[in-house]
């Protein structure tokens, strides 16, 4: 197993219960056990769950396949293996997830939450209903069951500080032994080689994570239909997420389909207390915040926060300009603001019931109000000139012009005046209150930005942070690597995001979020099981 991610640990897990033996090996010290799920937020997408029946969500495996087709939007000879994996792992979702995950103690946060809305047509881009169960534990409550069951396996070995460098034929691996690193998890490991390595297997199972951390790699791989890449990027993820293992299988004759494919979000911030490099973190934003582009014009319907992911990107690249601006309000930041990531959420990290109930209290979440006073990305003021002239500071330019905001944010408060609108957001924003959950802890009561009582103002300058890579190893439905000439790599699979969280991209052009760590868990106990089966 090359790498003790997520994908690894459920691949080994589910390989070391079937009776066989597995080593694992990993270029970072055994603090990183569980890689880059341990840092989420630990949403899932399930389908027609318990949680959503009693938040009063009608789902069904028909229309979130509806939902992913018309996300995913496959269109290339080489999606044949990747809809297969999407159809199979919705179905999954629908289907025995859920209770394997709840058999080995995991549980959900009872609020379902609506992410990447979409906001066009009803089969196009985007989820129709709310799907994303938060981990109760987040990313360490998703990584715990998994590496509890590698831990207590004696058939599974951990090598850690094992860098793979070269996968030969007959299961092969060479590699250099790196010396030992005490770092903190997420901090960047030595590179110093202290050794060489040499084992061999009838399987080789790879579960190496993406390109993510290697900006070098993201701008190399990223589509014209994006446009430019940016200049400037925050990293989501940590260096070491770095796509060795890609050039490294492709070498041994395995395929890549869809590096250009990936998925990288519009609202990013500079962490004030870094762990890795450049680190970024995202907003995951409720639907009120007004979105600016860097020269102060408003966003088109319907790229409002948190509808389209990468639509918003690509229109924000045609502008010139790699950030944008959230124009909020207090009110808006104390309900709506959210910052992914497990540290970023202790209560639900914790699982302390006590500090979830503090949410629907008045004020900001803790970490977020953090954000505010330390952050190097926000602005507060209580008029909007004061609030434009630091926003021009903040990105040394003078692109902004107060009058033309201040126009901008009073057109949108017109529409306030009464109970309808045509105001595509803030009619999005009244269809949201709808649903009970996002009414409760998630959607502010609709309000003028300019109401004195909903103050102050509040800007914020959002990045483009680097996440996911949506293509990877062309792999079957047993996670059997593929050659060019499409036949099985003999004795490797691979899982996770190297491949694409299954089939080389199962996701297509889009994600519909929550499906990242539930393609880890479904590839990984694929390949898993099918590498065990296959070498009995």
């Amino acid at each position: 197993m090359v790498g003790a991610g997520l994908a690894g640990l459920v691949a080994a897990a589910e390989a070391a219960d079937a009776g066989r033996r597995v080593i694992v090996l990993d270029q970072e010290p055994e603090q990183s056990l569980g890689g880059q799920a341990f840092w989420s937020f630990g949403g899932l997408f399930f389908v027609d769950s318990p949680e959503q029946r009693r938040m009063g969500i009608r789902d069904s495996v028909e229309l979130a396949w509806q939902d992913w087709l018309g996300s995913a939007q496959f269109d290339r000879p080489e999606d044949e293996w990747p809809r297969r994996w999407a159809e199979a792992y919705v179905n999954f979702a629908a289907g025995e997830k859920r209770a394997w995950l709840r058999a080995m103690g995991h549980r959900v946060f009872p609020v379902v939450g609506w992410a990447e809305r979409g906001g066009g047509p009803a089969d196009g881009h985007g989820n129709s209903v709310p799907r994303f169960h938060i981990t109760w534990g987040t990313g360490p409550g998703v990584v715990e069951p998994f590496a509890r069951r590698v831990l207590a396996s004696d058939r599974v070995q951990l090598r850690f500080r094992h860098r793979v460098d070269a996968l030969e034929p007959g299961g092969v691996v060479r590699g250099s032994v790196l010396e030992p690193s005490t770092v903190l998890r997420g901090q960047s490991s030595s590179r110093t080689v202290v050794g060489e390595f040499a084992l061999s297997a009838p399987a080789v199972i790879v579960t190496s994570g993406g390109i993510g951390g290697d900006h070098d790699l993201v701008r190399k791989a990223w589509p014209a239909r994006l446009g430019a890449p940016p200049a400037r990027m925050v990293a989501g993820v940590p260096a070491h997420v770095d796509g060795r293992m890609l050039a490294i299988t492709e070498r041994a004759g395995g395929q890549i389909i869809n590096p250009d494919r990936m998925w990288h979000y519009t609202e990013g911030l500079q962490n004030w207390d870094p762990i890795w490099p450049n680190h970024g973190i995202r907003i995951l934003p409720g639907p009120s915040s007004l979105w600016l582009d860097a020269a102060g014009r408003r966003l088109p319907a319907p790229l409002f926060p948190g509808f389209d992911t990468l639509g918003t990107l690509r229109h924000l690249m045609a502008t010139g300009y790699d950030y944008s601006w959230f124009v909020l309000t207090q009110k808006i930041i104390e309900k709506e603001f959210a910052l992914s990531g497990s540290e970023q959420n202790p209560d639900l990290t914790n699982r302390s019931v006590r500090q979830v109930l503090q949410r629907v209290r008045p004020g900001a979440p803790a970490p977020v109000e953090a954000f505010k006073r330390n952050g190097a990305d926000f602005v507060v003021a209580r008029t909007v000139a004061e609030l434009v002239d630091g926003m021009n500071k903040l990105a040394g330019s003078t692109l902004l012009d107060a009058e033309a905001v201040t126009s901008v944010i009073e057109a949108r408060d017109r529409e306030l005046t009464n109970p309808f609108a045509k105001d595509a957001q803030i009619t999005a924003i009244r269809g949201a209150r709808a649903y009970r959950g996002d009414k409760l802890i998630r959607v502010a009561t609709p309000h003028r930005l300019l109401d004195p009582k909903a103050g102050p103002l509040i800007a914020v300058r959002l990045n483009i942070l680097t996440r996911k890579t949506l293509g990877g190893l062309h792999t079957d439905l047993s996670g059997r690597v593929l050659q060019p000439s499409g036949e099985p790599l003999p004795g490797v699979y691979a899982a996770g995001e190297v491949a694409g969280f299954g089939g080389g991209g199962m996701h297509g052009y889009n994600s519909l979020e929550g499906t990242f760590l539930g393609g880890c868990l479904f590839s990984g106990r694929v390949a898993g099981r099918a590498a065990a089966a296959d070498v009995a």
